[in-house]
């Protein structure tokens, strides 16, 4: 998978560096019942839905974190429980324009996720992936910290193989509606492995593949959500398509496992797929939600917005070989607590962070391409 800083048995192997904090700080104990060294640690994106659950994590093993968000597609209200812990500090601010501080580790999950929020203002999303992640990468190099990408399975694009391996280089329209996503993070791994390269940044770059679970954002505009929120409100699903594509689903307690586990070790910088290899129709997911809620919702079809991957699907051998790690949790087991967590939360508390939707620049797209045609006579 990667071509520098091999060794002789062709594993990207790195040097590990010392922790700046851990001299003036005791061991702190893992979940799992290990010591680990004190860290300073920075996640941007820190009040986002996995970054918050990051947070959590990390603050209940007694490290020092710094979380930051600008709030776009995220709240406060997603850390109240934090924000009177000591060892946690929340910081509004946007990845797009420089931050300094003192850290051992950042994790760098700064940038909206779903389609119908990153194609809102489709250059602020390539600027957040690009611009944050070199503010980050040079952050990384000022202070020595190592620096995790949170990276994406949409850098697969449309795949043509199943399931995705790291080494499958992918299948991307670079100037379709989703490419504002796409590219940027591929841009971001690219400048990952550069500045390991020309500087000797410490980096981990990991590929996350579709994830659920409480904490999510009821206006998230994903599949798990929007199903979710639908049958509890009695509103007939929403299906793109005919409910053939197919996806997997990585509940977010174990993705923030294999997170941390990749972070913490010392032998490769990555790229690393993170998610959960059992796959299932988007259909197959509306029917069990209904039936897992009692709704009386009915299944109702819209035509697939431009560029919907049709498969989703991750090998995850490196993360068994490497950190020991696969998904525990089963989409049932992980779709109960998700619906009790939607059931609970006060909706009035709750504001879309755009009035996107999956079509809307589907729609610019498809009237652009028109309006070519007219020209050149086609």
């Amino acid at each position: 998978l990667l071509r520098h800083r091999l060794d002789s048995s062709g594993t990207a192997r790195v040097k590990p560096r010392a922790c700046v904090a851990c001299a003036q700080a005791p061991g702190v104990m893992t979940s799992n019942g290990q010591d680990s060294e004190f860290k300073r640690i920075l996640v941007t994106g820190g009040a986002g839905f996995l970054g918050s659950a990051l947070c959590r994590r990390l603050v209940a093993e007694g490290h020092d974190v710094i979380a930051l968000d600008n709030f776009f597609t995220s709240q406060k209200t997603n850390l109240t429980d934090l924000l009177d812990k000591p060892n946690f500090e929340l910081v509004r601010h946007d990845v797009t324009q420089p931050f300094f501080i003192e850290c051992d580790q950042i994790y760098n999950l700064a940038c909206p996720a779903s389609p119908v929020h990153y194609q809102f203002n489709p250059v602020k999303t390539m600027k957040t992936s690009v611009l944050g992640m070199m503010n980050m990468l040079g952050l990384a190099k000022r202070v020595k910290a190592r620096i995790l990408q949170a990276s994406t399975s949409e850098v697969y694009g449309d795949p043509d193989i199943t399931p995705q391996p790291e080494s499958y280089w992918g299948h991307v329209n670079c100037t379709g509606v989703r490419s504002c996503y796409d590219e940027g993070k591929r841009a971001a791994e690219t400048l990952c492995f550069d500045y390991n390269r020309q500087n000797d940044v410490d980096v981990r770059v990991i590929r996350i593949f579709n994830t659920y679970g409480p904490g999510m954002h009821p206006y998230d505009g994903r599949v798990v959500s929007n199903f979710i929120v639908q049958a509890l409100n009695g509103q007939d699903i929403t299906i793109y398509g005919d409910g053939s594509q197919t996806r997997s689903f990585c509940f977010v307690d174990d993705l923030i496992e294999g997170i941390i586990r990749f972070m913490n070790q010392d032998e490769f910088i990555g790229p690393m797929n993170l998610g959960n290899p059992t796959e299932f129709t988007i259909k197959q997911l509306a029917e069990k939600t209904i039936k897992m809620t009692g709704s009386k919702s009915k299944l109702i079809y819209q035509p697939l917005p431009n560029d919907d991957p049709k498969q989703r699907r991750p090998d995850i051998t490196i993360a068994r070989e490497l950190i020991k790690w696969e998904p525990k949790v089963k989409l049932e087991d992980g779709l109960k607590d998700t619906i009790a967590y939607f059931s609970s939360v006060d909706m009035r508390t709750f504001k879309k962070p755009t009035k996107h939707d999956a079509h809307m620049n589907s729609a610019m797209e498809e009237e652009s391409h028109k309006k070519k045609r007219k020209v050149s006579g086609a």
